[in-house]
């Protein structure tokens, strides 16, 4: 059984929804401190009522954005704060369908900013070893099958998942001397707030790719807490794929 304590404190972005909510709600019920990143301070604050340990549980309305060149500064802002990281798993995200042909540069800016941009400054204050614990230390990007699969539409956010991905790897790779484990998940289409606001004439066209259905927050919640725990100590670098045993 995977447990935690108090003293054992996670960053979640974007956890006033979707994968973000469930995974901070998960980590919370299972008894680790959580710090619950997002924009929207009312879906905090529910999401911290929602909580099973409510004292274990702090709320930063942040929008990563912002200045993504300081976010490595912000992390220290939160380590003087709070206390030294375990880890962090990386929620937040945009998703938007639009052909290449009307495409423009600011949408790319955007959707990489978000997705790609701040999770990997993110993690450069994360790996810094004055703000974590060292060994035991894990690092969850929530990816996208998108980067390795994807339909009309999706040229920029599989483009910024992908380089994600490819990035995540290398950090991971740069971190082993330190003992920090850097892994991503890969989820297919997750019913969340995100995915709903997706065209619905899209959704239909992708349901018989999911022979149990599209997935929940939760089914990518228990997958990133395995691997923030000890029994995926033997962990790093890997991509994994929730795709509902779909044939692609």
């Amino acid at each position: 059984m995977i447990a935690f304590n108090k003293e054992q404190i996670y960053i979640v972005t974007g956890a006033s929804s979707g994968i973000g909510r469930a995974t901070a709600l998960l980590l919370n019920n299972l008894g680790a401190s959580v710090i619950a990143i997002a924009r929207n301070k009312q879906r905090l604050e529910s999401l911290k009522t929602d909580c099973k340990n409510p004292n274990n549980i702090y709320i930063e309305i942040k929008d990563l954005c912002e200045n993504i060149n300081d976010l490595p500064n912000y992390v220290k802002s939160l380590k003087e704060k709070y206390g030294k990281f375990f880890g962090m798993v990386y929620c937040a995200g945009v998703s938007e369908l639009k052909p290449i042909a009307i495409t423009e540069y600011e949408d790319m800016e955007r959707d990489f900013n978000i997705n790609y941009y701040a999770p990997i400054f993110m993690t450069k204050g994360l790996i810094d070893k004055r703000n974590n614990v060292g060994y035991g230390t894990s690092i969850v990007a929530i990816s996208s099958i998108a980067a390795i699969c994807s339909d009309k539409g999706h040229s920029i956010y599989s483009g910024a998942k992908a380089a994600l991905c490819a990035s995540m790897k290398v950090i991971a790779n740069e971190s082993v001397k330190n003992k920090i484990r850097v892994n991503c998940i890969l989820p297919s289409i997750i019913d969340t707030p995100m995915t709903n606001a997706s065209e619905e004439e899209y959704l239909r066209s992708q349901l018989h790719l999911y022979p149990f259905g599209f997935g929940n927050p939760n089914d990518v919640a228990h997958m990133a807490i395995f691997l923030l725990s000890n029994k995926s100590a033997f962990i790093s670098g890997q991509n994994y794929i929730l795709d509902s045993g779909g044939v692609r």
